[in-house]
């Protein structure tokens, strides 16, 4: 791993792999003194007070919540898989499943339970369906995104599979999977795929850990896919920030854009991690995207909305301003034709 120092700060980067050309001046992805990764714009605040404060908080929304009965609609034909089509297909959570020019590409692919977390959607398709997959996308460490076990079947059912994700969290994906075929990018890294393929690794506002005490040692991103004249953009887990807008000055005619709404509330607490709806629509619209595919909602519950309350506020929130772009509403396993 490649590293530069200015004025106290370290910046690093995978000597392997190109940093595209950017519109502003960019040294590397940063790290503090510890070395462990931080965010190029806001700083991550780890602190035991506020957690406490949320688990120790009344939710406004319990009685709500509790009688919630949402579902997330789900389509179970994987007629996708057969097809030759290039396509997206919203796996739920943040998994998708993409066919382009002919290549296949998971991202964060999570095909069970997570712990002790249950599912409140059922996966679309058989885990074991998911083969001949060409790649295999990890936009960070947490449990949610790599996972153990789908990538143990994964690994098993697709030996070929290049896995790409980001700085040092090959070592996960390594000691999980025993690939030799794993790339790790800092911030505005691009991958070595064919050259009809284009895959870049892009900077989200949130954190990384599996453990007590590995906090940011692995970097976390999202992705820009494009080929075909098509380019498809990958969120990840983010809080708001100029990063989506700095995506539309680097990657000016975005077709797609898969952004998180949920697991947001409260506010005060996940807000430096994941998008609300109100500021999902306001990234997606900095973007300059087509297309919103709306996601990170109605499959695992991580917070204290009701399962129910992101999509419901996002269509609230597109009624108040129509021209905020195209929201494809999808249900999980739905085929977007691209």
């Amino acid at each position: 791993m490649a590293e530069k120092i200015s004025s106290g700060k370290h910046f690093v980067s995978n000597p392997a792999l190109q940093t595209i050309q950017l519109p502003f001046a960019w040294t590397g992805t940063p790290v503090d003194e510890k070395g462990r990764f931080v965010n190029h714009e806001f700083p991550f605040i780890n602190s035991f007070k506020e957690l406490w404060k949320w688990q120790t908080m009344k939710n406004p929304q319990k009685v709500e919540k509790k009688k919630d009965t949402w579902k997330l609609a789900c389509h179970t034909d994987a007629t996708f898989l057969k097809s030759s089509a290039d396509c997206i297909v919203w796996l739920g959570h943040a998994s998708f499943f993409i066919r382009i020019a002919g290549v296949t590409l998971l991202i964060d692919p999570v095909l069970f339970d997570v712990s002790l977390i249950k599912r409140k959607s059922p996966l679309p398709v058989a885990p074991e369906q998911l083969k001949n997959i060409d790649y295999i996308l990890i936009s960070h460490d947490h449990r949610d995104h790599c996972d153990k076990k789908s990538l143990e079947l994964l690994a098993k059912n697709n030996p070929n599979a290049i896995y790409l994700t980001g700085l040092h969290v090959d070592t996960v994906i390594r000691k999980i999977t025993n690939s030799s075929t794993i790339q790790s990018a800092g911030w505005y890294q691009q991958y070595l795929t064919p050259a009809a393929l284009k895959i870049i690794y892009v900077p989200t506002r949130h954190w990384g850990r599996r453990y007590l005490t590995d906090t940011n040692k692995r970097l976390w991103g999202g992705f820009v896919i494009q080929a075909t004249g098509k380019t498809i953009y990958f969120g990840g887990d983010s809080g708001y920030g100029g990063h989506f807008a700095d995506i539309a000055k680097i990657f000016p005619s975005v077709d797609y854009a898969m952004i998180g709404i949920g697991a947001y509330k409260p506010e005060f607490f996940m807000g430096q991690s994941h998008l609300s709806p109100v500021d999902g629509l306001k990234a997606f619209q900095e973007t300059k995207a087509k297309h919103l595919i709306p996601m990170h909602y109605g499959t695992f519950d991580l917070s204290d909305e009701p399962l129910s309350d992101p999509i419901r506020i996002l269509k609230a929130e597109q009624e108040k301003n129509p021209s905020g772009g195209d929201i494809l509403y999808v249900c999980a396993g739905e085929t977007i034709y691209i």
